[in-house]
């Protein structure tokens, strides 16, 4: 479904992070990961059953469910944050640029082009995507080559967007690494904040420049914003023991009060700078929860249910659009009240569908490209999972 104010997408990261100084992985970042999927999935829910965004058209105690789009914010700090771990463990080295652009379309690409496929097939068969006509031959070429923020076409599911962006942010993150490597972090994200302004100030009046919103320039400070915070894995004690988990609402609270003065027309009409303003505080939390605090907050995001949800947050994001719009248009839309009554009934319906398909649809194709990085390694995973079911069913003598 395309949200709006456009869909968001959980930055998929290679897996567990590992702190400094041990082998453990980082608790509470899996669980964050799929807080956000969980939140954007229902977000689309309450889109379908109250039209009239931006406008808040529901009961207001369902108001924030309209800000599905600040996930967005946590999904590319996390993305920036999560691809830094390593490097800045190595003195913000990459460890070779051919190896990187590899494990990312490794890592993105299967099950990206495989939910490209399941989407085109509900598009196709059941229904399109709100405010979409079906999928074209330009859909299917657009989409598959990731052009999708460059080039219109018919979308068959309004999430895949994002993807695209994420693509770009990955081929800046070397440069970004470089820059910090050699000017330090401040200097590193100073000019990557100065060039986005400069694109947001000047776009309403120069065309040329406006063209480039089409990218959403803003993504790159958040971006920047987890490249930087992933420094305190390789920091020192001090550094470690500074209240980031409380650092963090006290740049979130000013944010949030413009939110709720203002409003959520103008809060849509003003992401761009509202993002910039919401980054800091995502990129303090996840340096709190770096390094264990609030240790509360930390084990709760470390529940086995909510651990197992951020696993497959990336499939889950992928191909829940199609899902949610098609267990509503043609379920709950021709025989449920609109409202809060059809709002419901999406959540009780379209949720487990989701979450079940999705976690499915992760063990083929999300879940062992996590697990083996080579076709090799996967072809002989394979290979020994079947030999095991055929000893399994083979018939004892």
């Amino acid at each position: 479904m395309k949200s709006p104010e456009r869909d968001v997408q959980p930055g998929p990261a290679d897996g567990p992070e590992r702190p400094a100084g041990g082998r453990g992985r980082l608790a509470g970042l899996d669980g964050i990961r799929g807080v956000a999927a969980l939140f954007v999935m229902v977000h689309h829910c309450w889109l379908m059953a109250f039209p009239g965004y931006p406008a808040n058209t529901g009961p207001s105690w369902l108001g924030w469910l309209l800000y599905g789009h600040f996930a967005v914010v946590v999904f590319i700090v996390l993305s920036g944050f999560s691809l830094a771990v390593s490097p800045a463990r190595s003195q913000w080295r990459l460890g070779g640029m051919g190896r990187f652009a590899q494990r990312r379309a490794w890592r993105i690409l299967p099950p990206y082009w495989a939910a490209l496929a399941f989407s085109l097939l509900i598009a196709w068969t059941l229904v399109a995507q709100p405010g979409e006509g079906p999928p074209t031959a330009k859909s299917v070429a657009v989409y598959g080559l990731l052009l999708q923020d460059l080039f219109g076409a018919p979308s068959p599911n309004g999430a895949f967007w994002s993807i695209a962006i994420e693509a770009q942010l990955y081929l800046v993150f070397p440069l970004l690494l470089l820059i910090l490597r050699r000017a330090g972090a401040a200097v590193m994200l100073g000019i990557v904040t100065a060039l986005v302004a400069a694109i947001g100030l000047l776009a309403p009046g120069v065309p040329a420049v406006g063209m480039l919103m089409r990218l959403t320039p803003q993504f790159a400070v958040l971006f920047a914003v987890g490249v930087v915070a992933a420094g305190v894995i390789a920091a020192d004690g001090r550094v470690r023991r500074l209240p980031w988990h409380w650092l963090a609402p006290l740049a979130a609270v000013p944010v949030l009060v413009v939110i709720v003065v203002q409003g959520s027309v103008w809060t849509v009409k003003h992401y761009f700078w509202v993002d910039i303003a919401l980054g800091p505080a995502v990129g303090l939390l996840l340096a709190g929860v770096a390094t264990g605090r609030p240790a509360a907050l930390v084990r709760l995001l470390d529940l086995r249910p909510i651990r197992s949800l951020g696993s497959f947050s990336y499939t889950l994001y992928l191909i829940h659009a199609p899902i949610v719009v098609a267990i509503y248009q043609l379920i709950v839309a021709p025989r449920v009240p609109a409202g809060l009554p059809a709002f419901l009934t999406a959540l009780v319906l379209a949720v487990p569908v989701a979450l079940l398909t999705a976690r499915a649809f992760a063990a083929v194709f999300e879940l062992p490209f996590q697990r083996h990085r080579s076709w090799p390694a996967l072809r002989e995973a394979a290979r020994a999972r079947l030999s095991r079911m055929r000893a399994a069913i083979r018939p004892a003598p």
